[in-house]
């Protein structure tokens, strides 16, 4: 094999692993880091980018969402309840708005919403676990409280869920910019937990994780048909992916909640701004 075509596998590899590790920790998946590389220094065209990126997102949620569940980080009943709300907003997106609205201004409103969320979490930035959080009837109803073990912490950190109803709306406005802008909006389903529910940041990563898995593989199957998933390209992104994804599910275990909360409001940060100047149609 040419010496260039290795060095082309490698940039790949080494963007991949990256994206593997930022998203098991963020629980935004890989995709922030993979389409960027891919379309912007490896000039790959986008929709082949996302194609690969989507199929990332799958060995991401796999690799550690099955850590996460193993370990009792993941709230399985949350996950379950909220994804309903996400894939109703993904329907009405696909099948309805995606014809009506215009796509660039929804990127600018996402982009801008994104970036005013950023004020409540650094408002956060130093609370390492949520305080004084009631549950609601519902969150009660449904056992949506838990408990993991915090590795950092070196204790059994017991939580409530609360606000059901303002993280199911949120979930639903990710569904609706997922099926219109072909997004994951795994960053709106990690601020419904963290914001809303007033979950600890571990347990809303670690739920992420384990939804945008069930968004991604419907996803990829469009992608599938249409032949934009490549082989020779998503066999070293998700190759590494996978392997970034466990080894960031070790490091989230053993970073303290503040930490967490760092590298999930960079990521934020980075979202909200793609998305803005995407939308006003700005290249950086």
């Amino acid at each position: 094999m040419p010496w260039a075509a290795l060095l082309w596998i490698a940039k790949i590899a080494i963007a991949s692993l990256l994206g593997g590790v930022i998203g098991a920790i963020s629980g935004l998946g890989g995709g922030i880091v993979i389409v960027p590389v891919l379309t912007l220094f490896m000039h790959i065209p986008i929709k082949d980018a996302i194609g690969a990126s989507i199929v990332s997102v799958i060995a991401v949620s796999s690799g550690a969402g099955s850590v996460y569940v193993r370990d009792h980080v993941t709230n399985v009943r949350v996950a379950m309840f909220l994804e309903l709300s996400t894939a109703s907003g993904a329907i009405l997106g696909a099948a309805v708005l995606a014809n009506f609205l215009n796509a660039d201004m929804l990127k600018i409103l996402f982009g801008v919403t994104l970036l005013i969320s950023l004020l409540p979490i650094i408002a956060r930035m130093g609370e390492e676990l949520p305080q004084g959080v009631k549950s609601d009837r519902l969150a009660r109803r449904l056992k949506m409280q838990g408990s993991y073990f915090d590795q950092k912490l070196g204790r059994t950190i017991h939580y409530q869920a609360a606000r059901v109803p303002p993280a199911m709306g949120i979930m639903f406005i990710a569904g609706l910019m997922a099926g219109i802008l072909g997004i994951g909006a795994g960053v709106l389903k990690v601020l419904a937990q963290e914001m809303a529910m007033r979950l600890p940041v571990k347990v809303s990563t670690a739920t992420s994780n384990f939804m945008i898995g069930v968004t991604a593989a419907a996803a990829a199957g469009v992608y599938l048909r249409r032949g934009l998933v490549l082989p020779y390209l998503v066999v070293p992104v998700a190759a590494s992916v996978l392997v970034g994804a466990l080894w960031g599910t070790k490091l989230m275990e053993r970073m303290s909640n503040v930490l967490v909360r760092k590298v999930f409001a960079v990521a934020l940060g980075v979202i909200g701004l793609q998305m803005l100047l995407g939308g006003l149609h700005v290249r950086i």
